[in-house]
């Protein structure tokens, strides 16, 4: 199932705070970048989150974005403050 523009609308608006966020639509989904770089994306109108180091102790529920993937962390908050400190910690993750 692709994920739909509404959707992709309303995690666009909780990260509107945030500096330099793109998305790429990508076969029927949309990933997600901050600063150029991937940090996670929209998959059947879940918003995902990379599985990084520092999120692994947070809480967040595991889950697969599609078969063949990797795991990814649902971000099940609306947020906006916790939503940018989870991607920050992405990011510094994936930067490291």
């Amino acid at each position: 199932m692709a994920s739909s523009i509404d959707y992709l609308e309303f995690v666009l608006d909780l990260l509107r705070d945030i500096r330099v966020i793109t998305y790429k639509k990508m076969m029927g989904e949309f990933l997600l970048y901050k600063n150029g770089i991937l940090f996670g994306g929209i998959y059947d109108d879940r918003f995902l989150l990379k599985k990084t180091k520092s999120l692994d102790g947070v809480g967040l529920k595991e889950v697969i974005p599609y078969p063949t993937s990797k795991g990814m962390y649902l971000v099940d908050t609306e947020d906006s403050d916790e939503i940018e400190r989870l991607i920050n910690l992405v990011i510094k993750d994936l930067n490291s």
